[in-house]
């Protein structure tokens, strides 16, 4: 129980990866507020994680609203007195080719995938240092990041941009003893790879359900479920993993060596 008595928050936790991130920290003993979009969709993940024995708070959280983010920060130390960890996984993936891409879009992904977290990380990063316990965040980038696939120009400019603000947000932060790192999932089992494969299916020729079956790791012979990128995230988030600052893990099967 990693993090037995720990308080920890997950965006987008409604479901894919963060419901996956809160059912592992959930069972490394933390208690988890989770915040999404989709109020009913958090409050079905808050369900499971109160069936497993645990404390659980669900929010309806618009990451790209400063206000809002600053409400989930008090309605959690309400609800459980201390916040020990955030995990930013909230994110948006908008699939088209690069010259189709649009500044609508562009600019879309930009705000929720780096200006969100950015403000994310910050709110709680304030409350952290205003405690006086420090604490760990968790940034949830992608393999996109470091390896740039066709049809997403965007996003794998943004979770690249999320990797290098993980680097920086470390080394100024590390004083007020709050760690930060991220993970970069690839492979994972999750309604937007299911979606990828459906914008896709068209426009190669290949069914859907056949394409998602593909969009697996190469070392594997299944795609990674959400629950085991889950648990290296509640690895980052305990005081296990202090000695690791700043990095960007790959989480996906082996398929980046880098």
């Amino acid at each position: 129980m990693i993090l037995d008595g720990r308080v920890v928050f997950v965006t987008g936790a409604g479901r894919g990866i963060g419901r996956g991130i809160a059912e592992a920290v959930a069972e490394a003993g933390a208690d988890v507020a989770v915040g999404d979009l989709d109020l009913g969709l958090a409050e079905e993940t808050a369900r499971l994680l109160v069936a497993h024995g645990r404390r659980s708070l669900a929010l309806r959280l618009d990451v790209t609203d400063p206000a809002v983010l600053e409400s989930a920060v008090a309605r959690t130390l309400e609800a459980f007195g201390r916040l020990d960890g955030w995990v930013n996984n909230a994110g948006t993936l908008h699939m088209a080719a690069a010259l189709d891409v649009t500044r609508e879009a562009w600019e879309a992904e930009m705000q929720v995938n780096v200006a969100a977290l950015f403000a994310c990380c910050q709110a709680v990063a304030r409350e952290m240092i205003r405690a006086g316990r420090g604490g760990a965040i968790v940034n949830v980038a992608s393999n996109a990041g470091k390896v740039g696939y066709p049809n997403m120009a965007a996003y794998n400019a943004a979770k690249a941009a999320v990797i290098s603000l993980t680097r920086s947000l470390s080394a100024e932060w590390a004083a007020h003893r709050v760690n930060v790192n991220a993970v970069c999932p690839g492979g994972v089992d999750t309604p937007m790879l299911h979606g990828a494969a459906e914008w896709l299916a068209p426009r190669v020729g290949v069914p859907a359900p056949e394409l998602h079956a593909q969009m697996k790791p190469r070392q594997m012979d299944r795609h990674i479920r959400p629950l085991e990128v889950g648990r290296v995230v509640a690895f980052l988030l305990s005081d296990a993993a202090t000695i690791i600052r700043g990095q960007a893990i790959n989480v996906d099967g082996g398929d980046t060596p880098y």
